[in-house]
């Protein structure tokens, strides 16, 4: 491609990286966290704990013991019980109280996990990695793009617990838009853990969609007119918040596939026609970081190749006057050898004429290298 095609490509990098700031930053703007900044009277990490029943909400502030006791004895409706960074001794009563297997619960309280789905007796537990794009002013070598955390989901026939680890993530607009949508909301724990499920994976597309418009920003950076001097580390940086994305989007496309095609108790088969959707959601983030990753690579690869062109180019300009600078050098040498017999050596005009002699040939030696491209 001709450099005024590269300049055009980028002047329109540009423009559409600077839409899509403008964009972010409105979706920042109309974002709202929901999650509950005080702490509960049922348990320091306790978020909220609200009962439904054929899709409505129950009452607010009862206590958990009676809430899930009011269930199981009307056999209808289920609880939905919400922690963030629980202690070992906050869950073990409620552990204890939906008789939650041991193993799943040390994932639930220590995190750090890898993004799974298992099945203990009739209870489900999935592991979800949830990302957050953090906002910057300017992408520099240490920036930090991506922050991720850990949500997981305890599905059972009459309760979903949601452990809730990070700062972001809140599960504030997913209970909104479940409530807004009672019919979706009756079909029970599973619909709720769709909709979690959705709503990771949505967020997944926006990261990548607002990690596209660094990729932009660097790659109009690399091509400008001095690519050459752009600072490399802001493409590794990029390649290191990519792989932190990749480690949440990728493994989570197996146990999502799970969901939408194994029986599991908890799981209805018309729900799991929803978790479809999801998986081929998830699909498309994977190929997009994928994508993203080649064009990373594509993008060093052409740096390093500006970097070795512009020290070519110096090395030749150097060279190029060296030879330049050699001429004179070398006349001075010679009439600076004091010998007795030199052309020209009294003749009056001999000094004038040496001198005119050297500006010719270092002339011609310029125009030379001038019209080879070295100078």
């Amino acid at each position: 491609m001709s450099m005024a095609g590269n300049l055009r490509k980028v002047g329109s990098l540009r423009k559409v990286g600077g839409l899509r700031k403008v964009a972010r930053l409105a979706r920042r703007r109309r974002r709202v966290d929901l999650s509950h900044p005080a702490r509960s009277p049922l348990g320091s990490a306790v978020v909220n704990c609200v009962t439904y029943r054929d899709g409505r909400r129950g009452k607010d502030g009862r206590d958990l013991v009676e809430a899930v006791r009011a269930v199981r004895k009307a056999d209808d409706g289920f609880v939905w019980l919400g922690l963030h960074e629980p202690s070992e001794l906050e869950f073990a009563d409620i552990a204890e109280l939906f008789d939650l297997h041991p193993l799943a619960v040390e994932d639930a309280v220590h995190a750090h996990q890898r993004p799974k789905v298992e099945r203990y007796g009739t209870t489900l537990f999935a592991v979800l990695k949830t990302v957050c794009y953090v906002e910057h002013a300017e992408l520099t070598a240490t920036s930090e793009v991506v922050d991720t955390g850990e949500l997981m989901v305890f599905v059972g026939h009459d309760f979903v617990i949601t452990v809730r680890h990070g700062l972001h993530g809140s599960l504030g607009p997913v209970r909104e838009s479940l409530e807004a949508d009672p019919e979706q909301l009756a079909k029970g724990p599973a619909a709720v853990l769709h909709a979690i499920a959705d709503s990771v994976v949505d967020d997944y597309l926006t990261v990548i969609d607002e990690v596209q418009a660094d990729i932009d920003e660097v790659e109009a950076a690399v091509f400008a007119q001095n690519g050459a001097r752009a600072d490399p580390g802001r493409i590794y940086q990029l390649k290191r918040e990519l792989l932190e994305l990749k480690r949440a989007v990728v493994p989570l496309s197996r146990p999502v596939l799970e969901l939408a095609s194994r029986p599991f108790p908890v799981v209805p088969p018309d729900i799991q026609a929803y978790f479809r959707d999801v998986s081929d959601h998830l699909l498309r983030a994977a190929e997009q970081i994928a994508a993203f990753d080649e064009l990373l690579n594509s993008i060093l690869q052409a740096h390093l190749a500006q970097v070795t062109v512009a020290q070519n180019e110096d090395m030749r300009k150097i060279t190029a006057w060296a030879a330049i600078v050699a001429v004179p050098t070398m006349g001075c040498g010679v009439y600076g050898m004091n010998f007795d017999h030199m052309p020209e050596l009294h003749w009056r005009f001999g000094y004038p004429l040496m001198l005119s002699v050297i500006g010719v040939i270092c002339f011609v030696v310029y125009r030379g290298f001038k019209r080879n491209g070295w100078l």
